[in-house]
């Protein structure tokens, strides 16, 4: 919605309904350029005072210049206010008018109020507008928050109470004897903080008849505050996105040195961009890869919060609210919280537990956690990301003294997550590197209810990571694979980290970037596979593809090859559909990488058999649990525990298990005797490029069957 700029004071009955606020706003911005006036005139009498004292005009040559310019300048009658009093004053002003006959009580009669202003920030300006603009001029008012202030009190003072939210005093039973005095000599009692409820003394708001709270500046506010700092009221307004993002603290900044309305607009325009995060120069969500099923659901949310924005989505109908991002360090996730904002186009409001557990006490981390929810609620619609969730300790393992301070923690936490109709348009995005650490309650249904582990990126995602952060100009035409099968299992910071390094390198040495740059970095000293190796790995991983093909075990996604080795990436779900045949199909499958080597080259390698989670043990593995748990061996329908020592202990078990083996690895040397052209054209390809994608395999595999055809229809006419 577009406000008008400007609203006369002298409007009356022709103003329409919900406006007139602006009535009262003015006057508390003349009130303070009375009051401005009488401090200006103080200080050029001071100023006058101290120079005559000082130095004469007549030994100053320069200060004669100056003097003479400010002669010849054109003298103005617009007196300016602090861009952030003018604000505040606005904002003040709108809500105490919203309360149908609050402003001639607060001068008449003794009300209690009691003013939230959501952020401790604006706790301070908002006294000084408060005890310019509420109360009559002749009132003395007095702070019941400071000291001894109580014992003082006449009929002819007014009482504030004011609680900036942070430190030990900040809570419901202090303050609360100044607070009964104060009533009983019946003066108005005004109390200030950002969460009265949790911060000011319990019996103001048992007592307040009016509560009140700051609302955000719209267009109409903004033109306001310009018009009182500059003296005039701009032409156009400011962009409505960049409106929601404005901070007090922003006024001042942007308006210090502008002499034109318009020119006001423009430099906060400036300076909003600036801080914005979504309008920054990172890509969006929908170019950033690695990201998996967190994608999946990012786009879904930004899609939902653009129709919020535009009025065609409640809400209520929105049901990707909040979002627990869980993964090791380097996965990005803290990039996809801004890429999601700028997919969104909305503001990214950026927090983490380290900076709520800054402060020296309790009501401090109390009052930083509802500021950055504040903030996010008066930058609606918008993405609040906080980092380092399982910083935040999980209530079930509090031990100790530290149980009610922790306690108080996660339960505010909790309360503010929850109140999800209290937050419309904020989306929740948490991150952790430990998420067994996070509290249950926070995964609760309405909270952070939906997990997603962002895993490392595979080779095809860190490509394109690495081809992200070098752009398209440096080495337009260069394949990325080298350098994701050389990073493989390595994080897209790392990746960026090895970018930065190697263009780092050619600057130094007065030349671009080569791919040898950034493989040196990738590489750390180590050492490319030698060529017999590099054949021996392609081979092996071949196998692999080919027999699994031929079994249909599961669905090959890619076969690759590193300085480590090689890799054959299956998805196999092994759940309680699965049958025998599928099982000895994966045995087969497993034990083809060294049955191939033996075709190919004439022995195997202890590189199917090399650790926990090689072949050869994925396979033993197997074939133990088909004769142990499965009940579908020798043993026949039954379970028992597997252990350590059971291949020993258990009559029969070790030459069940390795009979079954044998028969894994002839039925895969058949496979493999019988598509040995299927074979070499794998591990030919796989061995000059490095990696073979699931379509690529098919493809190869696909030409190899239609060459053998031929050759076998050849074969059965020279038998006949």
């Amino acid at each position: 919605m577009t406000f008008p700029a400007h609203i006369s004071a002298a409007s009356t009955s022709s103003e329409p309904k919900g406006k007139a606020s602006d009535r009262l706003a003015r006057a508390f911005l003349q009130q303070l350029v009375h009051e401005e006036r009488k401090r200006l005139k103080a200080g050029q009498r001071f100023s006058s005072d101290a120079f005559e004292d000082e130095v004469s005009l007549d030994d100053d040559a320069v200060e004669q210049i100056v003097a003479q310019d400010e002669a010849d300048r054109p003298q103005t009658a617009h007196v300016a206010i602090p861009a952030d009093l003018a604000a505040v004053a606005v904002m003040l002003a709108r809500a105490v008018a919203a309360e149908t006959g609050l402003v001639r009580r607060l001068r008449r009669e003794a009300p209690v109020v009691s003013l939230a202003t959501n952020v401790s920030d604006l706790v301070e300006p908002v006294r000084i507008v408060a005890e310019k603009c509420l109360f009559r001029s002749q009132a003395k008012t007095v702070d019941l928050a400071v000291g001894r202030a109580s014992r003082e009190l006449t009929r002819r003072h007014v009482a504030l109470f004011v609680c900036d939210g942070i430190g030990s005093e900040a809570r419901p039973d202090k303050g609360n004897e100044a607070i009964r005095a104060a009533l009983h000599i019946r003066i108005p009692i005004v109390g200030i903080a950002p969460d009265p409820t949790r911060q000011l003394p319990r019996d103001l708001t048992r007592s307040s008849e009016h509560r009140i709270a700051l609302t955000n500046l719209d267009q109409a506010g903004l033109a306001l505050v310009i018009e009182a700092v500059v003296g005039g009221t701009p032409s156009r307004d400011i962009d409505p996105d960049l409106l929601r993002m404005i901070d007090i603290a922003d006024l001042p900044v942007a308006l210090r040195r502008t002499g034109t309305p318009d020119a006001c607009i423009e430099a906060l325009e400036r300076i909003v961009a600036a801080k914005a995060d979504y309008l920054g120069d990172g890509p969006p969500l929908e170019v950033l890869d690695g990201y998996g099923e967190a994608k999946t659901w990012g786009l879904a949310a930004a899609a939902d919060l653009q129709a919020y924005r535009a009025g065609r989505l409640g809400w209520d109908e929105i049901d990707h609210r909040g979002l627990l991002l869980s993964g090791p360090p380097g996965v990005g996730k803290t990039s996809f919280a801004r890429a999601l904002a700028k997919s969104a186009r909305v503001p990214l409001v950026a927090t983490s537990v380290a900076d709520w557990n800054a402060s020296s006490y309790l009501s401090g981390t109390l009052q930083a956690i509802r500021k950055v929810f504040a903030q996010a609620r008066s930058q609606a619609p918008c993405i609040l990301f906080i980092d380092e969730l399982d910083g935040i300790s999980d209530r079930g393992q509090i031990r100790g003294e530290y149980v009610q301070y922790w306690t108080q923690i996660v339960n505010l936490f909790l309360e503010l997550l929850a109140g999800v109709d209290e937050r419309p348009g904020v989306v929740v995005v948490a991150a952790t590197n430990h998420p067994d650490k996070i509290d249950p309650a926070v995964k609760r249904s309405g909270r952070l209810d939906r997990e997603i582990a962002i895993k490392r990126p595979d080779t095809t995602a860190l490509a394109q990571i690495f081809r992200h952060h070098l752009g398209r100009e440096i080495l337009p035409d260069a394949s990325m694979l080298p350098l994701a099968l050389a990073a493989r299992g390595m994080t897209g910071a790392d990746a960026e980290a090895f970018v930065r390094r190697a263009k780092g390198t050619a600057r130094r040495c007065g030349r671009a970037v080569t791919l040898d740059d950034l493989l040196a970095e990738v590489r750390q000293g180590r050492r490319p596979l030698s060529a017999v190796v590099r054949h021996r790995v392609a081979v092996h991983e071949a196998g692999h593809a080919v027999v699994s093909q031929a079994l249909g075990y599961g669905a090959l996604m890619d076969l690759s090859l590193d300085d480590e080795g090689g890799q054959a990436c299956f998805k196999f779900i092994k759940n309680g559909a699965v049958t025998l045949t599928e099982l000895e199909a994966a045995l087969a499958s497993l034990l083809a990488g060294r049955v191939a080597e033996e075709i190919e080259i004439g022995s195997g390698s202890i590189g199917g058999s090399f650790g926990a989670s090689s072949d050869l043990a994925l396979a033993t593995e197997i074939a133990r649990d088909i004769e142990l748990t499965y009940g579908l061996g020798f043993l026949g329908n039954i379970y028992l525990e597997p252990a350590a020592t059971d291949m020993i202990l258990i009559k029969g078990l070790l030459p069940a298990v390795t009979e079954r083996l044998k028969r894994a690895s002839d039925r895969a040397r058949n496979i493999l005797i019988e598509r040995r052209t299927a074979l070499q054209a794998v591990a030919r390809e796989l061995e000059e490029t490095g990696y073979l994608s699931g379509q690529e395999i098919d493809r190869i595999l696909a030409l190899a069957e239609e060459r053998a055809e031929p050759e076998a229809s050849a074969r059965v006419r020279e038998d006949k």
